[in-house]
This record gives C-alpha cells, structure tokens and sequence, in this order.
C-alpha cells in the first residue's frame, strides 16, 4: 500500500501548461515515445541526441535516465559518465527563456549549467548544451517570412517573448550546433494564435517535423496534432509528404488528446510517429482509445482519403471488392 507521507510526486508531471499552444510533455508520454527507438542506441557513447523544443528538458532528462543506465559498463565512473553524457550527447533549443531555465533546471538540476549545483562539472558557459537565443520575425507584407506570424500581434517590444522559434526561424537549421544528431525528438508548439482567419489560429507544427528532416537524423520522433491526416489550413503538401513516406515505421494515435494531455483540448486528437532514414516499408499504425489498442502494419496511402481507423480497412476492402456503382 502507497504511503502517502512518501509520496514524492515527479516535478514534470505536476505541472500547468503554458497555453493550448505550447503543451508540456508528460514523463509517461516521452517514455512511450523513446520506447520506440532501438535498445541498442542506450550504449552506444557516440549517438547525440537533439529536442529542437524543449519546453520542459522532459525528453533530454529521460534520455539521460537511460545512457546512465547504458554506459554503465563501458564508462564505469559515474562522474566521467554523467560528464560524457551531458557534453557531448544531449542537446536541445529552448521555445523561450522562461523554458530554458526549466529545462536546465530539470536536465542538469540547476538553471545554470555551469552552476554549483550542476551535475555536470565541465560546462565552462551557462546555457550548456541547451540553448536559448532571442529571435526576431523576418517581416514582409505584414508577415513572417518563416512562420506567418502577423506584424500586428507579434511585433513586440523587448519586455515580450517573440514567439519566433529559433529552429524554424533558419533555412539551414545545420548551423546551429553544426554537427549531426541521430535522433531528433520533441514536442513542437502547435499553432500561432493568430491566423488571419476567422478561426484564429493556424498550424505551425509541420514547419517543426520538415526543418527536422532537413537534418537528415537517423530516428525523428514527434508528438503533434492528429489534424493533419485530413489535410486543409496549409497542411495539403504535408499530409501529401507523410502518407507517402515509407521511412515512417511507427505511428500511434490517440483520437482523444485528454488520454495522454490530461485538461488539454487539441480537437482531432493528437499522434506520435518514428520516421527512420534507413527504413523502408509498411508502417505499423496504433489507435489508443478507451485504454484499448487497435494495431495493423499497413501503408498510409492505402487509400485516397487517410483512413484513421484500422478496424475500417477491411469494410472498405469488401466495399471496393464488389464494385459498387
């Protein structure tokens, strides 16, 4: 039986988000996610790893849990491994400065990395490997060049956050770390609030899921809204480009986003997906509903529209069988 006066909650799952826009990633979820990566990539004291939108460090922490674990016997001290791990395998860019403080505080136990309290002895700057640099919108016709985001609401004195993510805010997103990662993986933000539109707001997590490709990763995983299987509001090309990638191996749905985002509303639900650059074929689809799990390995474009449900596949196979007029 749990003994209450020992409870000792982890930090990372007790905390509110920010807005609808900018979701913080349970530690159960980042777990599931990095469930999907090979075991194998745990030891190896080479791989690097990059959360282009670290918001909490949850990812870049867990991580960490599991190369402890890995390079035990490789790196038996634990010093010179924390050392090894934090230095050169763990990095991450920061959505603003409030989650750069958060996410050092979380992944080298102090909001500076070369603080007292850090773990890690042999950063010789503050921001380690999690970095944070103010950017501005690239204005043209009222509008961002890089992300859409209107003159109007974002042109802000120096007091506000700019809202203008550093990873996306580059046509060679190469050149902020220059050097190549292996695994890519995160929680990009969804939406800007301002959409021009009558729906007031407008989808920015594909911009996330394209930069990162462009950095040729050996595994890119990402939790975003499950809307973009039906296309519209600019995600046409993207939903084209996904359903047609056969480098995505896994994908898991969750129709219902409250299931791993609990008080959080993202209508359609949301998914993660495992895109591997040396993988090719079908891919295996999950729907999590009602704590239940329906799987099937198939390709995404098996049909004209997206069909979001497996158990679907086989009614539709019958109906195309008999021709109907």
């Amino acid at each position: 039986m749990l003994n209450n006066n020992n409870y000792n909650p982890d930090v990372l799952s007790c905390l509110a988000n920010l807005s609808s826009d900018e979701v913080f990633t349970p530690p159960q979820l980042a777990n599931q996610i990095l469930d999907l990566l090979p075991k194998e990539i745990w030891s190896d004291r080479n791989a690097r790893f990059l959360d282009p939108v670290c918001k909490s460090g949850v990812f870049l922490r867990e991580i960490a849990k599991r190369l402890m674990v890995g390079l035990e016997k490789a790196i038996p001290d634990k010093q010179k491994r924390i050392d090894h791990i934090y230095k050169n395998q763990l990095f991450g860019i920061a959505i603003t400065k409030l989650t750069s403080l958060l996410s050092r505080r979380s992944v080298y136990c102090s909001k500076t990395a070369n603080g007292k309290y850090s773990v890690c002895e042999t950063f010789d700057n503050q921001q380690g490997n999690i970095h944070f640099e103010r950017i501005e919108h690239t204005w043209e016709n009222k509008r961002c060049t890089y992300c859409g985001a209107s003159q109007e609401n974002y042109g802000r004195g120096e007091e506000l956050e700019t809202h203008a993510y550093q990873f996306i805010h580059t046509v060679k997103p190469e050149e902020i770390f220059n050097m190549k990662f292996d695994v890519i993986v995160g929680n990009p933000p969804y939406q800007l609030s301002d959409a021009g539109d009558s729906t007031g707001a407008s989808p920015i997590y594909h911009t996330f899921v394209e930069q990162a490709k462009k950095l040729n990763p050996r595994f890119l995983s990402m939790i975003i809204p499950s809307r973009w299987f039906a296309g519209g509001k600019g995600l046409d090309h993207f939903r084209d480009t996904m359903l047609k990638d056969r480098r995505i191996s896994r994908l898991v749905d969750y129709p219902i986003a409250s299931d791993v985002f609990p008080g959080v509303k993202v209508i359609g639900g949301v998914c993660y997906f495992l895109w591997e650059r040396d993988y090719s074929g079908l891919c295996r689809v999950t729907t999590r509903m009602n704590g239940m799990d329906d799987t099937m390995n198939r390709p995404l474009d098996q049909f004209d529209t997206f069909v979001r449900f497996n158990k679907a596949i086989s009614i539709l196979k019958k109906v195309k069988t008999r021709k109907y007029p």
